[in-house]
């Protein structure tokens, strides 16, 4: 029986990643190929077969609405499965993308849950599930591990450790316990979203960099979770003009020195590397630093 091949497709290394090693821990005669944007993509699709396209949308160079037109003008990728993982939700942009082709959409940030339950069924679709069938792993439910992403990345391997109260007050707080506690509820300048695969919760930006962002949220039911994948709107100035920065939760600490700190401090690390991201993430943080919504980050 022929292996399944699926092409990757994000300017992202660690969503690359991501997707690879969830899909490989799922479906383990899977053959998997990787392309950083959508013209290194098509360079793999004119010498290669592929039964499964899962793209990012915003990639530099050439775009994945682009990928998906150019693979729907070619006879041989006509009906390929072609599924879109993007943080573009809007009814515009998913308009667009069935106008255009698409097979379905992987909403980020995304549990490798929701990521190998599409696959799935575009496979399935497709008359390739019986392929992978044979060699689909027992889903082992005994590990209780509500990190995908870090279940992924270390093949389910990895264990989530409680920090003591003592290792999890940090050494000097942003913001100090006598001043007023951030507004995570309200909107306003330096302020955003921040959407994981549990929900959206309102964040405020403490300070911001090109690698990272600084982020407080009040703390819920859930804890997020170090390296779970994320995405990170911003909306600042008049304009309101929108950002959706792709990327990881670096580390998750209290933003008090106590354990039962009803705030936390996060930090979110960039994974994007279109320029035009770049560009405006640079316009936000001038904006930011000159009105004094956060600090500039190192």
């Amino acid at each position: 029986m022929s292996k399944v091949n699926v092409l990757v497709v994000d300017d992202a290394p660690f969503i690359r990643d991501l997707v690879k090693k969830g899909l490989r821990s799922q479906f383990p005669g899977i053959n998997i190929e990787d392309a950083v944007n959508g013209r290194k993509a098509q360079q793999l699709l004119d010498r290669e077969r592929f039964d499964l396209i899962l793209c990012d949308w915003e990639m530099p160079e050439m775009s994945g609405l682009e990928l998906l037109t150019w693979c729907r003008s070619q006879e041989r990728l006509k009906t390929i499965p072609f599924i879109m993982v993007t943080s573009r939700g809007d009814k515009e942009n998913v308009v667009q993308a069935i106008q255009s082709g698409v097979s379905d959409f992987i909403g980020k940030p995304f549990s490798n849950e929701q990521l190998t339950t599409k696959v799935r069924k575009a496979l399935a679709r497709a008359g390739k599930l019986d392929a992978l069938a044979a060699s689909a792993p027992v889903k082992n439910m005994a590990t209780g591990m509500a990190n995908d992403s870090l279940a992924a990345l270390t093949g389910g391997k990895a264990e989530v450790i409680k920090p003591t109260p003592q290792a999890a007050a940090p050494a000097a707080p942003l913001i100090p316990p006598t001043a007023s506690k951030p507004s995570a509820a309200s909107g306003g300048r330096g302020q955003g979203q921040l959407r994981l695969a549990s929900g959206t919760q309102a964040c405020v930006i403490k300070a911001l960099s090109l690698k990272e962002a600084l982020l407080v949220v009040k703390r819920g039911e859930t804890l997020p979770q170090v390296l779970e994948s994320a995405v990170l709107d911003l909306e600042q100035g008049e304009g309101g003009e929108v950002a959706r920065l792709n990327g990881y939760l670096h580390a998750v600490a209290a933003l008090e020195p106590k354990p039962d700190s009803e705030w936390l401090q996060l930090t979110f690390r960039f994974v994007d590397r279109d320029p035009q991201k770049l560009d405006y993430l640079s316009r936000l943080i001038a904006r930011g630093t000159a009105q004094r919504h956060f600090v500039p980050g190192a």
